[in-house]
Formats: C-alpha cells, sequence, structure tokens
C-alpha cells in the first residue's frame, strides 16, 4: 500500500528600493512553491525456502554437553573438545611438586540454563588430548585419533542437584570432576622447566592439548557450560612470627590455573537428526530456522522491485529514507521449552562463509541483525537504507545481489556511557553461529512486510 503527505511552503519575497525622490515602486517579486512529498511503498513481497545448515563454526565460550531426544525438535547430542589458557605465573615458592594434592574439572553454568529433564542422571567422561586441535574447527568435527582413551575422570549428575552455594547466594552451578593428581604434578613441573611457554597459548598447547568430555550414559538434557576451568590444590609452606617466635606454618590453597577463553579453541561436537515432524512442515512450504545445527532459510529480496518503486515515483530531488523488513515469527510447540532464537542474522548468501570465517558484524549494507520480539512476535530489520543506496548505484542486479540467508546467531556487546551526559551506547563486538542451546522458529514470509520511505521534492518557479 502506497501513501504519500504533502507538505507545501509557500515563500513570498517582496524587495522594493527607494528612489532619490523618496518614491517607493516595486521593482520585482518571486514565488517560490516547492512540494514535498513523503512516499511509503509496503507492496512488495519476499519469498524463501528452509534450506539444511548442518555445520557450524564454533566460535562461542558456551559448551554444549549432553544428549536429548525431543519429538517435535529431534535428537541431539554434544560433547566437547577445549584447549585451556594458563595463568602466566603459579605460585612455587614454598611449593613442590609433592604440595601438589589434586587437580579438578570444574564446568559453570547459569540456575536452569539447560534444555531438557532437570532430575534425569547422566554421565559424563574426561579424557586427555594427545593431538593439537585444528583451526578453525566446525560442529561436525570427529575426536577420533585426537585424545588417549582411557579416561581420567569421570562424574554422574543431574541438573537439579549440581553444587550449589547457597549460603554465599552464587548464582551459578556447577560440575566438578577430580583428575588424577599426577596432572596437576606434571602441570606444575611444566611451569618450574618451561615457564615461558604459560605466556603463549600455542606454546602452552604443545605441552598440554586440552580435554575431550563425553556423555557417557544417560539422555534427557543439553547442558549450558558458561565457564570451564582447572583448579589446582595444593600446601604452601611458610614461616609466621608469633610473640617473636618464627614458626613453621602449611596454607592450603586453591587456584584456578586454567580456563577454556577467547583465545583457546574450544568446540562442541553436534551430532542432530531433525524431527520427522519438522522435516514434514518443510515440506509443506514452512520456512524453519532450527539451531544450533539444522535448518536456515535462503530469502529472495525483491530488490528489483524495490528499485522500480524508487525510480519510477521519484522526482529529480528525490532522497531515499528509509528501508525496513518485519517477519512474523510463530513458536513451534514442542514438550522442552525450545523457543526461537534471540538472535538472527539476514547476510548476503555469497558472504555468509565469509562473514563467520573473518569476524564480521553487520555493516546494514550486505549483513543485518535482528532481535526475536515476544510481544510482536517478529524479528524486525531495521536499517536497510545503506542496502537499497548500493543496489541502486549498480549498473546491473544478479540473484547474488539478492539472494539471503537468515540464521540463528549469537550476539556479544559491549557499552560505554558518559556520566556527564547520562547516555549510554552499546555496540556489537561478535556475531558468531548460534550454539547456545536448542531453538526453532517458523517464520511467516507471505505476511512479511518490507517498507520503503523516499521524500520527492518539486521546485516551482
Amino acid at each position: 500500500m502506497k501513501f504519500s503527505g504533502i507538505f507545501s511552503m509557500l515563500l513570498l519575497g517582496a524587495v522594493a528600493f527607494s528612489s532619490c525622490e523618496d518614491s517607493t515602486s516595486t521593482i520585482g517579486s518571486s514565488l517560490v512553491t516547492d512540494d514535498t512529498q513523503i512516499v511509503i511503498d509496503s507492496t512488495f513481497v519476499v519469498s524463501g525456502q528452509s534450506t539444511l545448515n548442518p555445520v557450524v563454526q564454533s566460535r562461542t565460550l558456551t559448551q554444549l554437553l549432553g544428549r536429548l531426544d525431543a519429538k517435535e525438535f529431534g535428537s541431539i547430542s554434544s560433547d566437547i573438545v577445549c584447549q585451556f589458557l594458563p595463568a602466566i605465573t603459579m605460585e612455587t615458592e614454598g611449593v613442590t611438586v609433592e604440595d601438589v594434592d589434586s587437580a579438578k574439572l570444574i564446568m559453570f553454568m547459569q540456575p536452569g540454563d539447560f534444555t531438557g529433564d532437570s532430575l534425569v542422571p547422566m554421565g559424563l567422561q574426561v579424557y586427555r588430548l594427545t593431538e593439537q586441535l585444528p583451526s578453525p574447527i566446525y560442529s561436525n568435527f570427529d575426536p577420533q585419533g585426537y585424545y588417549d582413551p582411557t579416561p581420567i575422570g569421570s562424574t554422574i549428575y543431574t541438573g537439579h542437584a549440581m553444587h550449589n552455594d547457597s549460603i554465599n547466594n552464587l548464582s551459578f552451578r556447577s560440575v566438578t570432576v577430580d583428575l588424577p593428581r599426577s596432572l596437576g604434578q606434571a602441570l606444575f613441573e611444566d611451569f618450574e622447566r618451561n615457564p615461558d611457554a604459560f605466556a603463549s597459548p600455542t606454546e602452552f598447547a604443545k605441552l598440554f592439548p586440552g580435554l575431550y568430555i563425553s556423555n557417557s550414559f544417560g539422555s534427557g538434557r543439553i547442558m549450558n557450560i558458561s565457564e570451564t576451568r582447572i583448579n589446582l590444590y595444593y600446601r604452601k609452606h611458610d614461616k609466621v612470627t608469633v610473640d617473636d617466635v618464627e614458626k613453621d606454618t602449611i596454607y592450603n590453597k586453591v587456584k584456578s590455573y586454567f580456563a577454556v577463553t577467547p583465545e583457546v579453541v574450544t568446540n562442541n561436537n553436534i551430532l542432530f537428526n531433525i524431527s520427522r515432524e519438522l522435516t514434514e512442515m518443510t515440506r509443506n512450504g514452512d520456512r524453519l530456522i532450527v539451531a544450533p545445527t539444522g535448518m536456515e532459510v535462503t530469502l529472495t529480496m525483491p530488490t528489483r522491485q524495490l528499485i522500480d518503486s524508487y525510480r519510477n515515483g521519484a522526482g529529480s530531488l528525490s532522497v531515499l529514507n528509509s528501508l525496513s523488513m518485519s517477519i512474523p515469527a510463530e513458536t513451534i510447540t514442542n514438550d522442552y521449552g525450545i523457543e526461537p532464537p534471540e538472535n538472527i542474522l539476514m547476510v548476503l548468501a555469497s558472504e555468509k562463509d565469509k562473514f563467520f570465517a573473518e569476524n564480521k558484524i553487520n555493516d546494514n549494507k550486505t549483513s543485518f541483525v535482528a532481535t526475536y520480539n515476544a510481544t510482536t512476535n517478529s524479528y524486525n530489520f531495521s536499517d536497510m537504507r545503506a542496502y537499497l543506496s548500493s543496489m541502486l548505484e549498480k549498473d546491473e542486479i544478479t540473484a547474488d545481489d539478492y539472494t539471503f540467508v537468515l540464521t540463528a546467531v549469537n550476539i556479544d556487546s559491549e557499552s560505554t556511557s558518559n556520566s556527564y551526559y547520562q547516555t549510554s551506547v552499546t555496540y556489537v563486538t561478535t556475531i558468531s553461529p548460534y550454539v547456545t542451546k536448542p531453538a526453532m522458529v517458523k517464520l511467516d514470509l507471505d505476511n512479511a512486510k518490507i517498507k520503503l520511505t523516499y521524500t520527492r521534492q518539486y521546485a516551482n518557479n
């Protein structure tokens, strides 16, 4: 539907001159009328279809562990391979290798940050990696041949009975796995022999390639791990002076010397078999985004129609104001609380792989992001003006210019504030393939609305 608002301005100028005889006459006058019209065109049609997205590059610290069979979603399992960033120093004064008492792997998660049944018992096993992890690494990575098949730790856990420090009111839960004392001692000795290696993630990975953490039994839950550490527990010998008498003393200490961070490689090895229900929906023409792996939507923008609308309706003094798109979204009914992904990326299909490989963020010209609005049940791309501007400058439009992919993503951001002006600005810092937890949504492209707004002006003298 097209709308136009007409705003008129009447400018009347009269110039008077006085003669030396004090007579006044009108030498001339000018009348300029500017007609300004704001045109809104929303008559465009969007098309698209679901396409498989079986593999994603893991570029997030979120680690998925577990196995889940959800009738409406599918069967998904995920285990973990990860390197560790070491602390650049370790406490060695008053500490010997024999004082290293134990080592523990601790995986932290936010309360309720899992998909599935909190009560079902599940098991995990930990293995030591023997080979360097590849980089980049993808969700279909097979760890066979990369680890020693003898487990170095195991535990049984539930989502409900994880460690919870209610006394200190800590806002996290954790799963703890006892590791061999010999591993902690070996890491301590590595630092004593070669402390410089602990200043470089690459060099440290040569000493300790990392861990493989896998499901050992159980099904019914996928856990979202937000932080992973290795703690060393040890004794420190020292001397204290009491009443002018120096005495020997021993402190029992614990330090988180190793952690999974953005500087090292971590990956979720995901196996996903999409459900019969979702497959049938796509056969019926529904457009679905299913994550972390599964499906995305290939979308065809009506770019030629947008260009025609602007050029045919615009005048010589026209200005392109804005271009936006709103896509209705429907939650897919399921018994596990699987919801639409919080954010989706719209990127030219020909540039999707490059976008993630080069750690790009949206430029609002070839790539855009939208956040799910639970109130309106929609994704809104509000700033697409630069895209159409670039298309208007091209001599020829090809399929690569208007074929986009809609895919689920994780978005990290930072905020800066100005206390004087009491303002804050939020910046997107990273956009990565979505591997946070199971998610799915149906996009209603038939009712998507594209809104093109431009101003045209006619000058009459």
